[in-house]
């Protein structure tokens, strides 16, 4: 693997920076082509900055970009002051990351400090892994993006974080939250379009109280099933009923294997672990227009009953 390159350069200027980018680039061919796009990651303190470039890096070797982290450091300082890193080689995965920490009154203008070293001609996709903006599309960096994305997941109150994507949902928005339950509704989805061919009456999802994937996964089923759906805390399971038969897939918590059963039928094991960061944020990369069944599931949400 190619040995990473890691250059810091404190209280600098976004021009020196640039010229530094250009210089690696010359020194070790050419860094930036080939880009797909330009991920902009804005987390709101420095314990999610290596969580989020560890998950962008990852991403990245699937979707070539340019990663530009921006953290506030020091907001309340008195002089506006920029400290700058850059990544490049085996640490910077299919790209490079720029590093930018804010303090002073600079740490109000992200977006400014950004605009200099998005890459021309590529598509921007803002993620905030920590504390997200109410709408995130009237954000200064999420204007400067097509896709947003959030993740409810680590927030201090997770259901009303995935609540609040609704009143500030524009196109273009997803969360992790969304992506972590892919494979569960690929599953639910298969089994439901086996016979019986009945309509569900009614559905049950169990799980952590804190885990936004499952109440964005009622809020799915909510969408597309005319009978109740009760959200309940207990062991992580998703129970379909209809006349005749009902489907359940359970796993345990912490556990990578999930049990299917269908009434008359054999269980089935099947893999299901849970899914990293890096992963859900592959997926979002894959596509950068807007996710109507993602609105959808928010929509749905409301129609959810709490145990």
């Amino acid at each position: 693997m190619e040995a990473a390159v890691i250059v810091d350069l404190p209280d600098t200027t976004t021009n020196d920076l640039n010229k530094k980018i250009t210089s690696l680039r010359e020194e070790g061919g050419a860094i930036t082509l080939g880009r797909v796009l330009t991920l902009v990651i804005a987390p709101d303190c420095e314990d999610l900055v290596e969580f989020s470039i560890d998950a962008a890096v990852s991403a990245s070797r699937e979707h070539p970009c340019r990663i530009i982290v921006v953290v506030p450091d020091d907001p309340i300082a008195d002089a506006p002051r920029l400290d700058g890193q850059l990544r490049v080689g085996g640490d910077a995965g299919a790209g490079e990351v720029v590093v930018l920490r804010t303090s002073g009154p600079l740490a109000a203008h992200a977006s400014s400090v950004v605009l200099p070293f998005l890459l021309p001609d590529t598509p921007v996709v803002a993620w905030w892994p920590g504390v997200a903006p109410d709408v995130p599309a009237q954000d200064p960096l999420g204007r400067l993006a097509i896709r947003r994305i959030t993740d409810a997941t680590g927030t201090a109150d997770p259901l009303a974080s995935i609540k609040g994507r609704l009143k500030g949902y524009t196109a273009g928005d997803t969360d992790l939250a969304w992506s972590r339950i892919t494979y569960w509704r690929a599953l639910l989805t298969s089994a439901v379009d086996q016979p019986p061919y009945e309509p569900i009456t009614s559905v049950v999802v169990s799980g952590l109280k804190d885990e936004p994937a499952l109440d964005v996964l009622a809020g799915w089923l909510a969408s597309r099933v005319d009978g109740e759906v009760r959200r309940e805390v207990g062991p992580l399971r998703v129970e379909l009923v209809r006349p005749s038969s009902t489907i359940t897939l359970r796993r345990p918590q912490e556990g990578i294997t999930a049990t299917l059963s269908r009434t008359g039928r054999p269980d089935a094991l099947l893999p299901l672990a849970r899914r990293e960061a890096r992963d859900c944020l592959a997926e979002d990369l894959r596509r950068l227009d807007a996710d109507e069944i993602y609105h959808e599931a928010l929509q749905g949400i409301d129609k959810v009953v709490y145990a």
